[in-house]
């Protein structure tokens, strides 16, 4: 079974290689690790295997976990309403919103706020998009309906700052990177500089990365706004060794940062039937990985390009890290190399 994801990872490892030498994509990394074989490599602008990349929404299960460190703590539990804990956050049914609706996107609030694009325009802190997603109106009726939401788990982070009186940043990297060893991580810029970070291709990316709009320099994905905020649905930078570490906390249970019971809980399907299944703050089954992939897999996608995910049926770990947005191109070279690593994990 190694051996023929040996295989995979070197079939992937090409792909990568020729995307990056054709200038489609401008740099990528991989991390493939079957029990005790690991497969690495990286390419282009990414120098070296340590290369930081901008998660996008690998950063969520990453911000969720300091969250439910907190959890462990017993401070508060998954069905509890966050008006119990913020006031504010009331009228058309927020009273009824659990914190385990947040994390599993059945709250009924946006992806993203409507006036998106000109808060990031105004540079607007992490404080503001709280304020606004507080009252930001919902979409349908607490638990009925399934949408993704980054500001769900804004909210749900923004929790964990009240809890403890800290930033969503120090928390992340104090409770959730250190005690990994994510040496090569950060939520935010922390003490780096823009010039130690992978820069993403914008053209053709999503609306609210900036697409590519020449206006949109100083607030779009690599602006140092951007990079610099935080942003706990989106805003992580890390290495493919680093993003496999974290998902090793939980496919074997390591218990470094939440307990094995809370690992098991966070990667297990909350929703009910008819609904996407959805772990806390991971995505869940084979869609969360590749075809091939068990209905165990958890992991998430990121739209800067990223891909990560764990099936314990395989105890397999897949990590592709790129620079190309995800909606550039169909198929995604990510998702060519996970299919290929899931397969051959299976057979």
């Amino acid at each position: 079974m190694q051996r023929r994801t040996f295989l995979a990872g070197s079939l992937a490892a090409a792909l990568l290689s020729t995307a990056v030498g054709s200038g489609q994509v401008s740099a990528a990394a991989m991390y493939v690790a079957q029990r005790d074989f690991v497969f690495e490599r990286h390419f282009g602008l990414a120098r070296t295997a340590d290369a930081r990349f901008l998660l996008g929404s690998i950063t969520k299960p990453i911000c969720v976990t300091a969250l439910m460190a907190l959890f462990d703590r017993g401070e508060f539990r998954l069905d509890d309403p966050l008006q119990k804990f913020l006031p504010a956050f009331t009228g058309e049914g927020r009273e009824t919103i659990t914190l385990r609706q947040l994390l599993t996107h059945v709250s009924g609030l946006p992806d993203q706020l409507p006036a998106n694009n000109e808060l990031r325009k105004q540079h607007a802190g992490l404080a503001v998009f709280v304020e606004q997603a507080l009252r930001t109106p919902l979409s349908f009726a607490p638990g009925t309906q399934y949408q993704y939401s980054s500001m769900a788990i804004l909210l749900a982070c923004h929790l964990a700052e009240r809890l403890t009186g800290r930033s969503i940043l120090d928390l992340v990297n104090e409770t959730v990177l250190k005690p990994l060893g994510m040496q090569h991580s950060v939520l935010g810029l922390g003490s780096l500089q823009l010039s130690d970070v992978v820069p993403c291709q914008t053209e053709r990316a999503a609306p609210e990365s900036g697409a590519g709009d020449p206006s949109a320099k100083d607030w779009d994905w690599n602006s140092t706004y951007w990079r610099r905020l935080g942003a706990p649905w989106g805003g992580l930078h890390a290495s493919a060794a680093d993003v496999a570490r974290f998902l090793d906390e939980f496919l074997h249970r390591r218990g470094a940062v939440v307990t094995p019971d809370t690992a098991d809980l966070m990667t297990r399907n909350h929703n009910p039937p008819g609904l996407p299944p959805r772990g806390l703050g991971f995505n869940m089954s084979a869609a969360a990985g590749s075809p091939g992939c068990s209905e165990q897999t958890f992991g998430h996608t990121g739209s800067t390009g990223t891909l990560a995910w764990a099936d314990p049926a395989t105890e397999t770990l897949c990590v592709v890290l790129t620079s190309l947005p995800a909606r550039a191109l169909q198929p995604h070279p990510r998702d060519v190399i996970s299919t290929r690593v899931a397969a051959a994990a299976k057979e």
